[in-house]
């Protein structure tokens, strides 16, 4: 089947929690023509926009992207024929959707602090995860930035907790850039 939605997503965790969640409610998203594509960053919107674009030719184009990467998802839509609006709400008129700092960030918020360490004691890292807030580099920091530093440490650990912290919030606390992107499926 030939999608008629693509979902641009910076990585493999992203379109992890995408796909995470969609399970979560019940939808197939191959079934209903939806293809979450990583882009192995958001450098690479422009190439994936001019794959997939311009508007209008009947493929739906949507996606994620994290807010202090804005300009560059602007530029990539831009250069295939997307004119986001100046406005805040520009580049949601596409259907793409700004995480505050990044997705990771939106999930920690919505499992909160204690519920994102049951989902790493879950998981049986909560040692690893200690060692880690111990090193003096991350001393100080806040217990948001050390979860966001932990789920980083390690090859293929961001997109494993993509999809436990999906698996583990709550269905009334799914991040607004989600919620969001959900209705573009």
């Amino acid at each position: 089947m030939q999608p008629r939605t693509v979902v641009l997503v910076e990585g493999r965790s992203d379109r992890a929690a995408v796909h995470a969640l969609a399970l979560r409610l019940g939808r197939d998203l191959a079934a209903e023509g939806v293809e979450v594509l990583p882009m192995g960053g958001v450098t690479n919107t422009r190439a994936f926009a001019l794959h997939y674009g311009p508007p209008g030719l009947g493929l739906r184009l949507a996606g994620l992207y994290d807010a202090p990467e804005e300009l560059h998802v602007r530029r990539g839509l831009g250069a295939a024929g997307f004119t986001p609006g100046v406005g805040s709400d520009g580049l949601a008129a596409f259907g793409f959707f700004a995480c505050h700092l990044d997705l990771e960030d939106e999930l920690i918020r919505a499992v909160g602090v204690a519920g994102t360490h049951a989902v790493i004691a879950a998981q049986g890292e909560t040692r690893s995860y200690e060692l880690l807030a111990q090193m003096p580099a991350q001393r100080g920091w806040s217990a948001d930035l050390v979860l966001r530093r932990f789920f980083t440490s390690q090859s293929g650990r961001k997109e494993r907790y993509a999809t436990a912290m999906v698996e583990a919030l709550d269905l009334d606390r799914v991040p607004r850039p989600l919620t969001a992107l959900r209705e573009t499926w």
